[in-house]
């Protein structure tokens, strides 16, 4: 366990915060049992060591119109740093990718995207993924039904 985490509480914050980012700091408070300047200091601290890297909203794909969830394993021609932060950039400018991962095995890079249908589909692997130099090859994967695709992170089971 990093240092900068220090006890039970601290666990207990990051746990909370997960599943309910919008909970005051009151009773956030309440629920770890410290008073809420206490409660409020420990969590400005877990935000400046880096625990807790963003707040923001989740929102329903299928709502929105993007209820195909695929993933793309891309392979690359030439494994270097330089042509990894070039493959990186291009994807994380690509609005539909909502995660990607250097990967090992078959493939360099698993990304996963959203996108309203087949067509956008389409348009995402030839005129995005494709277009990127260095890629060689794209294996698709579509999600049927999504059981799970986020969790609040096992923090009690960090020692």
């Amino acid at each position: 366990m990093p240092d900068e985490l220090y006890d039970r509480t601290d666990r207990a914050i990051l746990t909370i915060l997960q599943r309910e980012g919008r909970l005051s700091n009151v009773e956030l408070a309440e629920r770890v049992s410290l008073s809420p300047s206490s409660c409020l200091r420990r969590t400005k601290a877990l935000e400046a060591a880096g625990f807790i890297a963003a707040y923001r909203a989740e929102l329903d794909r299928r709502r929105l119109g993007l209820g195909l969830t695929v993933f793309i394993s891309l392979r690359v021609e030439q494994h270097s740093r330089a042509t990894s932060r070039i493959i990186e950039d291009a994807l994380t400018a690509i609005p539909a990718v909502v995660a990607c991962h250097v990967v090992s095995g078959e493939a360099d890079f698993l990304v996963e995207a959203v996108v309203g249908d087949l067509a956008a589909y389409e348009s995402l692997l030839l005129d995005d993924v494709l277009a990127i130099d260095a890629v060689t090859d794209a294996r698709s994967t579509f999600a049927i039904r999504t059981v799970l695709s986020r969790g609040p992170l096992p923090v009690d089971s960090v020692r």
